[in-house]
């Protein structure tokens, strides 16, 4: 959680630096120079290096192993978060930007791979929660640390926003070697258990989980790349990444428009993200402890999406109330997501279609992600209603999917012969 939680700070603070300070004339863009042009084409490209090094990330992540990986991944895009403090015109934005997303691309499909060495089917909803989870605390924390860092401004010379990335990189670098010390890598092998206890981990998820010295074959990587069901699970999950993408990165510029300007926009973000943390957790648990993860998902795309609607349709005047419906919307769009992939991982039956499957899924889904970034104009300030009938679209849309999947996945269990294996819901 701690992990995803400094990824999250460091991938999505450009947003709070955007606004930070700007009615002193001290923000990113007022004093970088950029226009909203070169800003939306700085959070683009992050996700085009992301997208590329997903998937090679994963590989490499089996090939070194998992402690040794995410730790060198974690030093890099600290060391890229606090570069961006330093950058004085376009070209570096974006350069780092990019940087930036290459080395952030391995980690959350690496963590849910990861899981799927430790944890039967069953089990990895709930802790995929708790690591997505961290995203809405990283939204959480990152609206109150730019709240206090905002008063920093001038400090030494130096304007708050280059502050900010400066705070926020510098626990990734360090985390780094707790990590390459003392992140457990498989059950057969970590060291902090015993030689009956590491039997007993591998036992009890043996047939049902990847393994850690099972090698990845070129049969399996071709049946995975050929399994017509899984394009569907990727279709899915990018009609979860807009609106995902879009609060990431616009929350605080949607919360200047419901009427909290300067310091109070980045303070007032704090809540719905606090509330997005206990929804998704809750949501996971109840998908996971009932065997319901298709219809946690599709439920919680439905409520976002109407909730979006709502949001669009209210006068850009009716803060509070938008207020509210941005916080629920929020909430649940976050709260789709876990059960989707645990669904995604509980029908991945091989370790090679796991090595492959999730990277794949989350990359492909980096469509979304790009598409998130266009959707809130600045010309539609206070109510970006493109914005919001955007997000419910695709959450509608998704949500569809999601009970086609599902009825899919019904109609072959029906065909399935006695002692074969089923497929989860």
């Amino acid at each position: 959680m701690v992990i995803y939680l400094l990824c999250s700070l460091d991938r999505s603070n450009i947003g709070n630096a955007k606004i930070l300070n700007s009615d002193a004339g001290h923000s990113l863009m007022q004093n970088v120079g950029i226009t909203n042009a070169q800003y939306l084409t700085a959070l683009m490209i992050f996700f085009v290096s992301y997208t590329l090094f997903e998937t090679p990330s994963n590989y490499m992540l089996k090939r070194f192993r998992p402690s040794r990986w995410i730790a060198f991944l974690m030093f890099a895009w600290g060391a890229m978060t606090m570069i961006l403090g330093g950058i004085h015109n376009f070209g570096a934005l974006v350069a780092v930007r990019f940087l930036l997303g290459m080395f952030e691309a391995g980690l959350f499909p690496g963590m849910v791979y990861v899981l799927t060495f430790w944890y039967r089917p069953e089990e990895r909803a709930l802790r995929i929660a708790l690591i997505l989870a961290s995203a809405t605390l990283g939204g959480a924390f990152g609206g109150a640390i730019a709240y206090g860092v905002g008063k920093m401004d001038g400090l030494h010379g130096l304007e708050a926003w280059r502050y900010l990335f400066l705070i926020e990189g510098a626990p990734s670098c360090a985390g780094a070697i707790l990590v390459w010390l003392f992140f457990p890598d498989y059950p057969e092998t970590v060291r902090w258990l015993s030689a009956e206890e590491r039997e007993l981990a591998t036992e009890r998820i043996k047939g049902v989980a990847s393994l850690g010295h099972h090698k990845i074959t070129w049969a399996e990587a071709k049946a995975t790349l050929k399994d017509y069901r899984l394009y569907v699970h990727y279709l899915t999950y990018i009609t979860i990444s807009v609106p995902f993408s879009s609060m990431s990165l616009f929350s605080p510029t949607i919360v200047a428009g419901l009427g909290y300007k300067g310091l109070d926009a980045q303070l007032f973000t704090v809540p719905p993200y606090a509330i997005a943390f206990v929804i998704t957790v809750a949501v996971a648990w109840v998908s996971d402890r009932y065997e319901k993860r298709s219809l946690g998902t599709s439920i919680s795309m439905a409520i976002a999406g109407a909730c979006f609607i709502v949001e669009g349709a209210l006068p850009s005047d009716s803060f509070k109330l938008r207020y509210v419906f941005f916080i629920i919307a929020l909430s649940f769009a976050f709260a789709c997501i876990p059960p989707l992939l645990s669904w995604l991982t509980a029908n991945l039956h091989t370790t090679g279609a796991s090595t492959l499957g999730v990277p794949l899924n989350v990359s492909i889904g980096q469509v979304g992600q790009i598409i998130g970034v266009y959707i809130y104009k600045s010309n539609e300030s206070p109510g970006y209603p493109t914005g919001h009938y955007t997000n419910a679209g695709f959450l509608l849309v998704g949500a569809l999917a999601t009970l086609g999947l599902r009825i899919m996945y019904i109609q072959r269990n029906k065909r399935l012969g006695p002692g074969e294996r089923k497929w989860r819901l």
